[in-house]
């Protein structure tokens, strides 16, 4: 059973958008406290994104990102999603979405507390 898969990669412009989605299995997203967004390039460590706890609501983001990507959920279809706007070259990476059962909020954005991850969708920005 596929536990979560990301779609909406792509090729966007510096200033443009990407919408990305997560979807999870049903038994995934039941059993997660938290389901994340993160990004990692060449030579560059896995960082997180955004997060939010699933039952709350309450949000995460790293400052690179704060004002213009905007996570959210779908309880309805077990999907997270991560609205990218005003897109930079720096955004470039391949974007993961992971679940944790563990959740501590001072670690909302740390990989390894995540420990359900997707295969990725890669983004790329082009002036």
């Amino acid at each position: 059973q596929v536990e979560l898969v990301e779609s909406g990669g792509g090729s966007a412009q510096v200033g443009g958008s990407l919408r990305l989605s997560c979807a999870l299995s049903r038994d995934t997203y039941r059993s997660a406290c938290m389901v994340g967004w993160f990004r990692q390039s060449p030579e560059k460590e896995r960082e997180g994104v955004a997060s939010l706890y699933t039952d709350v609501g309450r949000i995460f983001y790293a400052d690179s990102v704060k004002g213009r990507f905007t996570i959210s959920q779908d309880n309805a279809k077990n999907t997270v999603y991560l609205q990218m706007n005003s897109l930079k070259p720096e955004d470039a990476a391949m974007y993961y979405c992971a679940a944790a059962r563990i959740c501590e909020s001072w670690a909302a954005l740390d990989p390894g507390r995540y420990k359900t991850w997707g295969q990725g969708t890669q983004v790329a920005v082009s002036s």
